[in-house]
């Protein structure tokens, strides 16, 4: 499919710079199989679920994966040792672990590095640029390991705020809270699963009193969930993979609830893409753990998400692609017209919505 059927005219004042406070009071545009809508907000969601449903949460944890890093002199022979701090400074998003030691980060200016640079943060966190590749990625060795260097990470690290707010401003302390959601425990993200930052303790209690079952998946967030779209054709997008899991017993549980006539509820576009890699031809869910590079378009089947709760996308993004094949190209583009006319807030820190697949139960 041509990406630009996936465009759209989005004034700059939908973008949410903050959220909504409290969490709970975003507003929620319910999307029915038939395209019907309603304007609702999030506190409202229990509503719209009854018991036996069973709802899937990512608990991925943003770590603080910015980093700012100068460049040290290269050495003039191999037994120089680079002194820190007097190179140009080198802008870092950490977002895939390779191992104990081993980051792929995007680098800014990445022009100004060569395998074999030193870098340093703040004099004490040292590490050396292994590779370079395309697209301004680096892969970096550090000198610390395991979890002294997670310690670092977090102790020098800022939270990396997607693009189309960073530019407007800089990220602060209340971003720390902010950009996580309540119920985080698995450090290994650089951006948020955004549908979570709706809920609050209460909301939670709420679903618990309807009967609404709650599971929890991990799919750590890349930076590349904000990689543009830059082919003609959805066929020529090669997506970026993200690493992922669901456990046995996680599974086990979907399967239950769905086979006693329960609805799956995907918290989140992440949620939804783990469960959907993880499910059989049959809608059947099974044991994952790996990366996944799936990418749901128009016409892709979808075998065990019946009810989706995201927030509103980026035009021509491979999310926006998603909620159209999950409802329907002109389904989401009446709902987005909708959001748009009505003042809903868009992207992370935006509204939210909540989407009842075409042709599911």
């Amino acid at each position: 499919m041509r990406v630009d059927e996936f465009d759209f005219h989005l004034p700059e004042d939908r973008i949410a710079l903050r959220p909504a406070e409290p969490r709970d009071s975003a507003r929620m545009l319910v999307v029915r199989q038939d395209g019907a809508m309603e304007d609702r907000i999030a506190r409202d969601l229990p509503q719209f679920l009854r018991a036996g449903d069973i709802m899937v949460f990512n608990d991925t944890r943003v770590i603080p994966a910015q980093l700012t890093a100068r460049r040290a002199p290269r050495a003039a022979s191999p037994l120089e040792r680079p002194q820190p701090l007097s190179g140009p400074r080198i802008g870092l998003t950490l977002h895939k672990r390779l191992g104990p030691n081993v980051w792929l980060a995007f680098a800014r200016p990445a022009k100004k590095l060569e395998p074999g640079d030193h870098l340093s943060v703040a004099g004490e966190l040292q590490m050396r640029v292994e590779e370079r590749h395309d697209g301004g990625e680096v892969m970096l060795v550090f000198e610390w390991e395991g979890a002294a260097l997670d310690a670092a990470i977090a102790r020098l690290g800022e939270t990396p705020l997607p693009p189309y707010i960073a530019s407007k401003r800089p990220p602060d302390e209340r971003d720390l809270r902010d950009y996580q959601t309540i119920y985080a425990a698995n450090d290994g993200s650089v951006a948020a699963p955004t549908a979570g930052l709706h809920f609050t303790p209460a909301l939670l209690a709420a679903l618990d009193a309807r009967g609404v079952m709650r599971e929890t998946v991990t799919l750590h967030v890349g930076a590349g969930t904000f990689l543009p779209v830059k082919a003609d054709d959805t066929r020529d997008h090669k997506m970026h993979a993200e690493w992922g899991v669901v456990s046995h017993a996680a599974a086990a549980r979907i399967n239950e609830a769905r086979a006693k006539g329960g609805r799956l509820i995907c918290v989140g576009t992440t949620s939804m893409r783990l469960i959907e890699s993880a499910a059989d031809s049959s809608g059947k869910v099974h044991l994952f753990a790996g990366e996944t590079d799936i990418f749901i378009t128009p016409g892709t089947p979808i075998r065990a998400c019946d009810v989706l709760m995201t927030n509103f996308h980026l035009p021509r993004s491979t999310l926006f692609m998603l909620v159209s094949a999950f409802m329907g190209q002109e389904v989401m583009r009446k709902a987005y017209a909708h959001a748009i006319a009505a003042g809903y807030r868009f992207y992370s820190y935006g509204d939210t919505s909540l989407l009842f697949r075409a042709g599911g139960p």
